[in-house]
């Protein structure tokens, strides 16, 4: 049975980080499986749930082209990748997407990036970071 590790994408340098990760567990489990989410959504007031959507899937259009460089260099590493954009609820944490995500796919490792907030960002995760690991039931990596 082949390993399943799913790594929340944002661009962000963290999880880039998150996705190199991703390659060094691949060299410790043969055959494993990567799938790579990026989440997608809007923020501030939203009064129109139509208006809300169209805006929510033209940010999911932004994450193609880097998702297509990072299959590309999984395909020459001949690791097996799967890509998604999901178009997240507004008013929902994007971490809750990445749980449902990794419970409905049986995922055995998510990697995520870890966010500061302000002064005290050795003490308190980013709050999809935090979401994850509050809710997750896979175990989590989480990148700094």
């Amino acid at each position: 049975m082949s390993r399943k590790i799913l790594v929340a994408y944002d661009g962000s340098p963290l999880s880039r980080q998150a996705i190199e990760e991703a390659k060094q567990q691949t060299a410790i489990k043969q055959g494993a499986e990567v799938y790579v989410i990026a989440v997608a959504r809007t923020s501030g007031p939203n009064t129109n749930v139509v208006v809300s959507r169209s805006i929510g899937n033209e940010l999911a259009e932004h994450f193609h082209p880097q998702l297509e460089k990072i299959k590309q260099e999984f395909e020459r590493l001949d690791i097996s990748i799967f890509m998604e954009v999901i178009v997240g609820d507004p008013n929902e944490n994007p971490g809750k997407s990445i749980c449902k995500f990794a419970e409905e796919q049986d995922i055995d490792l998510i990697i995520v990036g870890s966010r500061g907030l302000g002064n005290v960002k050795k003490i308190i995760l980013g709050s999809v970071s935090n979401y994850v690991v509050q809710h997750s039931t896979s175990p989590i990596l989480i990148i700094k």
